[in-house]
C-alpha cells in the first residue's frame, strides 16, 4: 500500500479504500463459511477483533509523522468526502452506536430527540462555524479562541473546557469499549477497558491527527455495514423486503397491538401491582433513614450468626452477599433506594405507547434536550478540529455536507433497529417460561446489560419482570433474532470501531489542548517539534489510562455521559465560537466572562439536579446547558459593550473571514 498521507495514497484514495471495502466483505463473508464449518463463537469473536484491531493498528502506525502540521491537522491535506467519512466515524461515537437505538427502544418516540439533536447540529455547523474555523486556520478550538480574543485568558477558559467535555465523552467511549470486550472476548469488563485501550493507543499515539482521519475513514467502513445488516436481515425475515427504515411501520403497528394485549393481561397487572408496593416499601425506608438502614444490616447480621455447619453453602453466600451489598451509609442508601423506588414506581403503571409523543419525556424536556444537543454538536471541540484538516474553506463547507450524508446512514436506521427489537421482545421473550429463556439473556447478565426476577413466582416472564440496559439493544439484537453469530461478532467489530474512532478523536483533542495550547503556547514557546510531539504522546497515554481507570466504575448509562457532554460543550464553546466569528465587537473580557458563566451555570445544575435535587422548571440533568447557552450569550454580548472593543486590524479581520472571496487561503497562527 501507499505510504499513508503521501502523495500516491492521497490520489488513489477512492481505490485503495474500496479494495479495503471489498476485502473486508469477503472475510466476513469467510467467517460465515467458517461458523456453518464448525467455527466456534469464541474463535469467531477474537478472529474479529484481532483482524480488525491489527487493521487499525497497521495504519496508525504507518502514519507515524515528525511534522507538527501533519500530527495536529492532517497537513491539511484531507479531501472533503474522506474527511466527512472521518468526521462521521470520529462524531458516530459508542453512543450513537450501541446508545441510540437502545435509547429509542426505551424512550420510544420521545427518542426521536437524540437524531433530531445530532444531526440538526450539522446544520448549525455548517451555517455558522465549519468553514470560518477553516480560514482562521488554527490546530484547536483553544488556538482560535486565544488567536481571536487575544492573549492566553480565553486559551486557558478553552482548555479547561476543552478538557472536561472531552474527557465527559471519553468515556464514555471506554466504557463501550469495554462491554463489548468483556462480553464477546469473555473477558472481565476491567480486563476489557485495557485491552481494548491498547487499541485505542495504537491508532492515535505516533501520527497524530494523519493516523487518526485514516484510522477512521476504515472504521467508518466496518461501523456502518455492521449496523446496516441486522436491521436489514430481520426486515428481510420478518416483512419479507430488505428495507428496514421503510417497512419498520408495519413493525410499530404490531408493537402497538402488543402493548395493548399485555396491559390486559392479569398476570401483568398483578407484576405491576407488586412493583407498587415494592415502590412503597423503598419509600417507607428512605423516610425512616438511618434506622431503616440499621435494621436491615442487624437482620442480615442476626441471620448470619444464626447459621449452623449444616446451613447450604450457597444460602450463607446469598446472606452475605446481601448483607455486603447494603449501602454504607444513609447518604449512599437514600440516593441508590430513591434510583430503585423510581423504578419500581415505574413499572407499577401499564406501558405507555411506544409511538406516543412526549410520554415519557414532556414537551419542554424533549425540546431542551433537542436544543442542547443540536447545540453541543456544534461545539464539540473533537468535531470542530476536523475542520482543521481540509485543504480550503471551500471543502470545509463540503465536507460538512458529506459529514451529515454519512451520519444520516446510521440515524435513519436507529428508529428502525429499535422498533425491530421491540418486537422481538415483545413477541418471542415476554411470555416465556423463565426455564426456557435464551441463552444470550444469561450471556448479557452477566455483564450487567438484562436482568430477570419472576417477582409473582409463576414462572412466567413477564414485561415488567425484564430489565434490558440500552446498552444492550444493539449488540445482542442478533442473538435476539436468532442470527448467526458471525452477525453478532459483526455488530460487536462494529461497536468497538465506533468505540474507538471517537475514543481516538477525544484523546488527540485532550493531549493536544495539554501540549499544544498549555505547554507550547503558555509554558515554552521555545520548545522544538520534537519535544512537543514527544509531551503530546506522554500526555495523551496518560490521559487513555486515568479514562479507563474512570470507566471501570460504571458511572452511568453511556448516552446520558455523551449528553452531559454536549451540554458542557454547548454552554462553554458556542456562544464564544459563534460571537467571534459573527460579532466584530466581541472582545476578550466578554468571550471570558461568557465561557466562564455558560460553563459554570452548565455544571452546577448538571451536579445539583443529578446528586442534590435541584429543579428548575423540572429540565432534567441531560439538558443543563439550557442555561447556560443563552446565559453565555447575553454574558459575552452585554460585557463586550461595556469594555474597550478589539483592534481596529482584529475587526477587520473577523469581518474579512465571513467573505468568501479569498476563502482558500487559510490564516495561519
Amino acid at each position: 500500500m501507499a505510504s499513508v498521507g503521501g502523495k500516491s495514497f492521497l490520489d488513489n484514495l477512492g481505490k485503495i479504500y474500496a479494495i479495503y471495502t471489498l476485502g473486508f466483505i469477503f472475510f466476513v463473508i469467510a467467517l460465515g463459511i467458517g461458523e456453518q464449518m464448525g467455527m466456534s463463537n469464541a474463535a469467531i469473536g477474537y478472529t474479529y477483533m484481532g483482524i480488525t484491531i491489527g487493521l487499525y493498528a497497521v495504519i496508525g502506525i504507518s502514519s507515524r509523522t515528525a511534522k507538527a502540521s501533519e500530527y495536529y491537522v492532517a497537513g491539511r491535506s484531507v479531501p472533503a468526502l474522506f474527511n466527512g467519512m472521518a468526521t462521521g466515524s470520529d462524531w458516530m461515537s459508542a453512543a450513537s452506536f450501541i446508545g441510540m437505538a437502545g435509547t429509542i427502544f426505551g424512550l420510544g418516540y420521545d427518542g426521536l430527540a437524540y437524531i433530531m439533536g445530532w444531526t440538526g447540529g450539522y446544520v448549525l455547523l455548517a451555517v455558522f462555524l465549519g468553514p470560518y474555523l477553516r480560514k482562521f486556520g488554527q490546530f484547536t478550538i483553544p488556538d482560535f479562541l486565544g488567536a481571536r480574543f487575544g492573549g492566553h485568558a480565553a486559551r486557558t477558559v478553552g482548555i479547561i473546557a476543552a478538557i472536561t467535555a472531552s474527557f465527559t465523552y471519553l468515556i464514555a467511549q471506554v466504557t463501550g469499549v469495554g462491554i463489548i470486550m468483556s462480553r464477546f472476548l469473555g473477558l472481565d469488563f476491567t480486563v476489557g477497558v485495557f485491552v481494548g485501550l491498547l487499541g485505542i493507543l495504537v491508532c492515535s499515539m505516533l501520527g497524530g491527527m494523519k493516523a487518526v482521519t485514516w484510522t477512521q475513514v476504515a472504521q467508518y467502513i466496518i461501523l456502518i455495514i455492521a449496523y446496516l445488516i441486522p436491521p436489514t436481515v430481520m426486515s428481510y425475515k420478518t416483512t419479507g423486503v430488505p428495507v428496514s427504515e421503510i417497512m419498520y411501520g408495519q413493525i410499530l403497528q404490531k408493537i402497538d397491538a402488543k402493548e395493548k394485549q399485555i396491559n390486559a393481561d392479569a398476570k401483568e397487572a398483578e407484576v405491576r401491582e407488586l412493583w407498587k408496593q415494592a415502590a412503597a416499601k423503598l419509600d417507607a425506608d428512605i423516610k425512616g433513614l438511618p434506622s431503616s438502614l440499621d435494621a436491615k444490616k442487624a437482620d442480615l447480621t442476626a441471620k448470619i450468626a444464626a447459621l449452623t455447619p449444616e446451613t447450604p453453602a450457597a444460602e450463607k453466600e446469598k446472606l452475605e452477599k446481601e448483607l455486603k451489598g447494603l449501602p454504607k451509609d444513609a447518604e449512599e442508601a437514600k440516593e441508590k433506594w430513591t434510583a430503585a423506588k423510581t423504578a419500581a414506581a415505574g413499572k407499577s403503571k401499564p406501558i405507555k405507547p411506544y409511538i406516543e409523543p412526549f410520554a415519557r419525556l414532556d414537551m419542554k424536556n424533549m425540546l431542551a434536550l433537542t436544543f442542547c444537543l443540536m447545540v453541543g454538536t456544534a461545539g464539540l471541540p473533537h468535531i470542530l478540529m476536523r475542520y482543521y484538516t481540509v485543504p480550503s474553506v471551500k471543502d470545509a463547507r463540503i465536507s460538512c455536507g458529506w459529514s451529515l450524508f454519512f451520519i444520516f446512514l446510521l440515524y435513519f436506521t436507529a428508529p428502525a433497529y429499535a422498533a425491530f427489537a421491540r418486537d422481538t421482545v415483545l413477541s418471542n421473550i415476554v411470555g416465556l417460561p423463565i426455564a426456557s429463556l435464551p441463552a444470550w439473556m444469561a450471556n448479557w447478565a452477566k455483564v450487567g446489560l438484562v436482568s430477570f426476577k419472576d417477582i409473582n413466582g409463576d414462572g412466567i416472564l413477564q414485561f415488567y419482570e425484564l430489565t434490558i440496559m440500552p446498552d444492550a439493544i444493539v449488540l445482542a439484537m442478533p442473538e435476539m433474532a436468532g442470527l448467526p453469530y458471525v452477525i453478532s461478532g459483526l455488530v460487536a467489530a462494529g461497536g468497538l470501531a465506533a468505540a474507538l474512532s471517537t475514543a481516538d478523536g477525544l484523546l488527540l483533542t485532550i493531549s493536544n489542548a495539554l501540549s499544544h495550547d498549555l505547554y507550547y503556547k503558555m509554558i515554552n514557546p521555545n520548545a522544538s517539534i520534537l519535544k512537543r510531539l514527544t509531551v503530546s504522546r506522554i500526555l495523551l497515554v496518560i490521559t487513555a489510562i486515568v479514562s479507563a481507570w474512570v470507566a471501570t466504575f460504571k458511572l452511568t448509562i453511556i448516552v446520558e455521559l455523551v449528553a452531559w457532554a454536549f451540554s458542557i460543550a454547548a454552554a462553554s464553546f458556542f456562544p464564544a465560537l459563534v460571537m467571534g466569528i459573527w460579532d466584530k465587537r466581541s472582545n476578550k473580557a466578554g468571550a471570558l466572562a461568557g465561557m466562564w458563566v455558560g460553563f459554570l451555570s452548565c455544571v452546577i445544575y448538571m451536579v445539583g439536579s443529578r446528586f442534590y435535587g435541584l429543579d428548575i422548571w423540572g429540565i432534567r440533568t441531560i439538558s443543563s446547558g439550557l442555561f447556560g447557552i443563552p446565559l453565555g450569550f447575553i454574558v459575552c454580548y452585554v460585557v463586550s459593550r461595556m469594555t474597550a472593543p478589539p483592534s481596529q486590524e482584529l475587526q477587520d479581520f473577523v469581518e474579512s473571514v465571513r467573505i468568501p472571496k479569498g476563502a482558500a487561503q487559510a490564516h495561519e497562527d
